[in-house]
């Protein structure tokens, strides 16, 4: 265990599993940080620096030892904010970013920016390495192999400035295309959840490659929490919804706390993820420490077994074939 862990939470945190297959990265905790609302701004309120160092210093001290970011996180604040927080406790953490999506707001997939983008991002976290590097939802040229990117990023792996590689990635054909393509990576991030199964027959490949997995959104940004329905108004982000959207979640929702006959969603939606042996950590967003207790507790929540199944047959008798825009 990384850190000696007090209170309630005390050891049950940390996963059976290392990151990665090499390089020494120690087991992680199940449950990880999203970066996303670090620096951020919601609901027209930004997210001071400090308050956020004080939520990942809490999340810290609670046995959460993985730390999910990119560049373009609140144009780098999220990454600034991680770097003054975690410095005191860097050997013990593992921090994943990404290459695409740039702090200054633009994409830039070329090859040729691969290491200035690391080189930021280090400058940012106030490291000299980062555990592990990922195309953040590239096209599928570069996802196949064809492009020169996996290439790039293993250089930076054998020179020490990252320690593993891989992707994040949304869809079943961009998995079928990562897994498909001959260069070895490390690390998987996929959105994956209750209400997005369209991969899962794909998860036990990943977890015999001994590929590490993180899952994304995994509370579909907010409705598997179960505190939205079709009369919440969505700002930010969470706008890119259309009314039929809202209106077919709603009724998903309302589904699903009928099945698991609760209004709080949050501990089944979880451990329905923890439940799959390919996960190696769940990162939902946290921006408030009242979220971050949330999610401890959902920890801590016993998951039966024969929930999965029934929440298996939940999203393929609701949503297969007709899948949710995100």
């Amino acid at each position: 265990m990384f850190l000696c862990l007090g209170g309630i939470f005390a050891g049950i945190m940390i996963s059976l599993k290392p990151y990665l297959k090499s390089g020494g990265v120690q087991p992680v905790s199940r449950l990880g940080f999203g970066g996303w609302p670090l620096g951020n701004t919601a609901n027209g309120r930004t997210m001071p620096e400090d308050e956020g160092v004080e939520l990942v210093r809490a999340a810290v001290e609670t046995g959460i030892n993985f730390f999910d970011t990119a560049p373009n996180y609140a144009l780098g604040r999220s990454e600034r904010i991680l770097g003054k927080a975690l410095g005191p406790v860097r050997d013990k953490v593992v921090i994943n970013t990404k290459f695409g999506h740039h702090a200054n707001d633009r994409h830039d997939f070329s090859v040729e920016a691969v290491e200035s983008s690391v080189d930021g991002s280090l400058g940012r976290l106030r490291t000299d390495y980062v555990d592990s590097v990922l195309l953040h939802n590239p096209g599928i040229d570069i996802l196949a192999g064809r492009s020169g990117h996996y290439t790039a990023l293993q250089a930076l792996k054998d020179r020490g400035k990252i320690r593993g590689f891989g992707v994040s990635i949304d869809k079943e054909d961009e998995l079928l295309t990562v897994l498909n393509q001959p260069h070895p990576i490390d690390v998987i991030e996929l959105l994956y959840n209750v209400f997005s199964q369209e991969t899962r027959a794909h998860l036990n490949t990943i977890e015999a490659r001994e590929i590490a997995l993180i899952i994304k959104v995994p509370l579909d940004s907010g409705w598997l929490t179960g505190s939205f329905d079709e009369n919440t108004v969505f700002s930010g982000i969470r706008k890119r919804w259309t009314e039929a959207d809202i209106t077919r979640r709603a009724q998903l929702t309302r589904n699903l706390k009928a099945l698991l006959g609760t209004d709080d969603l949050t501990p089944a939606a979880l451990g329905f993820l923890w439940s799959y042996k390919a996960v190696t950590t769940v990162i939902p967003g946290i921006r408030t420490m009242d979220q971050l207790a949330d999610h401890l507790r959902a920890v801590k929540t016993p998951f039966e077994p024969s929930l999965r199944s029934r929440l298996e047959a939940f999203f393929d008798e609701h949503i297969d074939g007709d899948p949710l825009p995100w």
